[in-house]
């Protein structure tokens, strides 16, 4: 759906490039991830995908075409959700979704989607009155309000509860199942384990590795096994090779004569990829 070749984008006050050169591409169907720390272009990155910031250089072909040579018709197809729910406070909810619905040549059903996010009985309260989750779910609503084909979403679950959180990340996943492409940026890890077919890492404006989730695990994990057993009354802890495992006389013995509390490979996690690929923690 997008390819990115060498993009490169500076803020008119800044002396030096915030993207320095990234090259990506964002299949048809996908939900793609583009992680790294605060600061480092994720922001901006989509911004400049979704037409807001102009004056980059390289180049982004939307579905085959040059991105620049679109016009208005470009944002029929696009649902946005930034970080900061950005809405007319005085209006309700759902004089908010009706004002932006005239943008559109069509919409969808915006009680179904309403019901789904647990606002529907709050629809003509003042979104003055909503609490801050409230506010990123009624975002989110306005994100597919268009029935759109791919969607931006920036930390769309960040500030949720467990409960709300899960809902929308069905409700994105459900967009995938029916042809939906979404680009995601997120700080969340576990959020980029549920969601993400593929990931790519940023780190000094540039794209530092891009891959699978699975395959970020298995290329920087280690291949051993934890087991935890009693024994003697108490419990010990015994790290062995994973290679081999099915012949390892000491692995085959510590199953067969002891019982075993918990057993797991040593898989790493994606906050220690990002850590390890981007050299700054998450913030």
């Amino acid at each position: 759906m997008f390819i990115v070749e060498d993009l490169t984008f500076r803020y008119p006050k800044n002396d030096e490039d915030t993207l320095r050169g990234l090259n990506f591409e964002v299949r048809d169907g996908e939900i793609f991830g583009l992680l790294g720390p605060s600061g480092v272009g994720k922001s901006t990155t989509q911004k400049v995908m979704v037409k807001i910031l102009g004056r980059y250089g390289g180049r982004i072909l939307y579905r085959g075409r040059d991105l620049a040579g679109y016009g208005r018709d470009f944002y029929q197809h696009v649902g946005v959700g930034f970080e900061m729910p950005v809405h007319f406070s005085k209006l309700t909810a759902q004089e908010n979704l009706d004002f932006f619905a005239r943008l559109y040549e069509r919409t969808t059903d915006t009680d179904a989607l309403l019901r789904r996010l647990g606002l529907f009985e709050d629809r003509h309260k003042r979104v003055a009155e909503f609490s801050k989750g409230m506010k990123i779910r009624l975002n989110f609503a306005r994100a597919l309000l268009n029935e759109p084909s791919i969607l931006f979403l920036d930390e769309p679950t960040m500030g949720l509860d467990p409960m709300n959180a899960r809902v929308i990340k069905g409700m994105i996943r459900e967009f995938r199942s029916e042809g939906g492409t979404v680009l995601l940026t997120t700080h969340l890890m576990n959020d980029v384990d549920e969601l993400c077919d593929q990931v790519a890492f940023m780190a000094h404006g540039k794209i530092a590795d891009i891959e699978t989730p699975k395959n970020l695990k298995l290329r920087y994990g280690q291949r051993r096994v934890d087991v935890e057993y009693e024994s003697d009354g108490g419990v010990r802890h015994t790290s062995f090779d994973l290679d081999g495992l099915g012949e390892d006389e000491g692995f085959l013995d510590v199953v067969r004569s002891h019982r075993i509390l918990t057993m797991h490979s040593q898989e790493t996690t994606l906050d220690d990829i990002f850590i390890e690929v981007t050299g700054m923690k998450i913030t």
